[in-house]
């Protein structure tokens, strides 16, 4: 089965609020150290593949250049990563090649780049369209900018563009929200993401919400209820335009689905290289009782660049058949539970039988002729669902 690479690209030129990624603002004094330790680790990838235990594949179908703001790096740098990976891997003439860019990095001179290096899919990292919203939060893009990009990236060749929103941003209302949405669909890109805000002690903005600060414009963030009802909100009006939903946070027009994610979703290998990068392998015939090996890079870029070692998590059948349940629910298609039984065995039919009976009874989840999916309101709590299917099975119903 092809596998799928990300690169990890940790460099901003602001950090925003809420973000929780491992990315920051460096000197581009560190730029060249970290592109020369990626195509190391992307050269040695081979060996690092045997050393965990997992099945080497040359085939390509899809790269992922994240961030960070991975057109913060210069031409050269950016063609030696894409080289690097060809040199080593088998990269299908069809593959996916995305990569994230922040609204307003996107110069004549880079967009020549991404094309060189075989870019055939952007994704902008938006938030918003209302200025107001986006500058709140430390984005330093504007509505002009972003329109204006999308139409270069058209005029270049570049098509297939993903749009980035985020619901509960500070200063949103439903009637902004709107405005946002309209702007989108408008613009008439095949694919948008959309994601509720995260409030954690991992970002600045989560924070100095849980202390009830006002710093970050954390005062006029919307409650949990509104911000549940602007994602509903995103999931009618795109639906109704024809950008379906295929994943909880994912819709697009047919035929653009992000292929490159799906294999995350439907646990296809992938490879991961740079700060706080995973990967996923099969695990080698010769590992009894394994059914994958997954390995992580630390999220320190000090610690990443000075040769930090892999961290291993062996996957055993029963762990993989729980991914199978929690990752493939992310899907609006949801998971054929005979796949799963001719897949893991009998006993993959039984998993969490009780709760998720439960969870139909309530609502939330739907089996329909051998498909198990949730229902748009279990969408709406999908981390809670998640938690209660692998948490102790006397405990895992949920009040709604």
């Amino acid at each position: 089965m092809p596998l799928g690479i990300y690169i990890s690209v940790p460099f901003c030129k602001t950090k925003c609020s809420y973000c929780n990624f491992a990315s920051g603002v460096f000197s581009n004094a560190v730029f060249q150290r970290y592109v020369d330790r990626v195509c190391e680790d992307i050269e040695r990838f081979p060996q690092t593949a045997k050393e965990m235990g997992g099945v080497f594949e040359r085939q390509v179908d899809s790269i992922y250049l994240g961030g960070g703001t991975p057109t913060l790096l210069r031409p050269e740098q950016l063609q030696r990563l894409f080289e690097t990976v060809r040199q080593q891997f088998s990269v299908s003439a069809h593959a996916e090649v995305t990569v994230e860019c922040a609204p307003g990095t996107l110069s004549a001179e880079v967009i020549e780049t991404l094309l060189a290096c075989g870019g055939n899919r952007v994704s902008l990292g938006v938030q918003s369209f209302i200025d107001q919203e986006a500058s709140s939060v430390a984005r330093l893009h504007t509505r002009k900018i972003t329109l204006e990009e999308i139409g270069r990236l058209r005029a270049a060749g570049i098509a297939n563009i993903n749009i980035d929103l985020i619901a509960g941003l500070p200063h949103q209302t439903p009637k902004s929200w709107m405005e946002s949405l309209r702007q989108t669909i408008d613009s008439g890109v095949p694919h948008v993401s959309v994601y509720m805000l995260e409030v954690d002690e991992d970002s600045r903005l989560g924070r100095e919400l849980i202390a009830g600060g006002t710093r970050y414009h954390a005062h006029f963030v919307p409650d949990d209820d509104l911000t549940a009802d602007l994602y509903e909100t995103a999931c009618q009006a795109l639906n109704h335009a024809g950008i379906h939903q295929y994943e909880i946070s994912n819709f697009a027009r047919s035929g653009f689905a992000s292929r490159h994610n799906l294999k995350y979703w439907t646990r296809q290998p992938y490879a991961g290289f740079g700060v706080d990068a995973h990967s996923m392998l099969q695990a080698e015939a010769d590992q009894i009782g394994l059914d994958a090996i997954r390995f992580a890079t630390t999220d320190v870029l000090e610690r990443y660049t000075s040769g930090a070692p892999l961290i291993r998590t062996p996957i055993q059948h029963h762990a993989a058949c729980e991914e199978a349940y929690f990752l493939g629910l992310r899907l609006t298609a949801g998971i054929d539970l005979e796949e799963l039984v001719d897949r893991y065995g009998p006993s993959a039919a039984d998993f969490a039988r009780d709760q998720i009976a439960d969870f139909c009874r309530e609502g939330l989840m739907e089996l329909e002729n051998g498909n198990l999916r949730l229902t748009a309101k279990g969408r709406l709590i999908s981390n809670e669902i998640f938690s209660a299917l692998l948490a102790p099975r006397e405990s895992a119903r949920i009040e709604t």
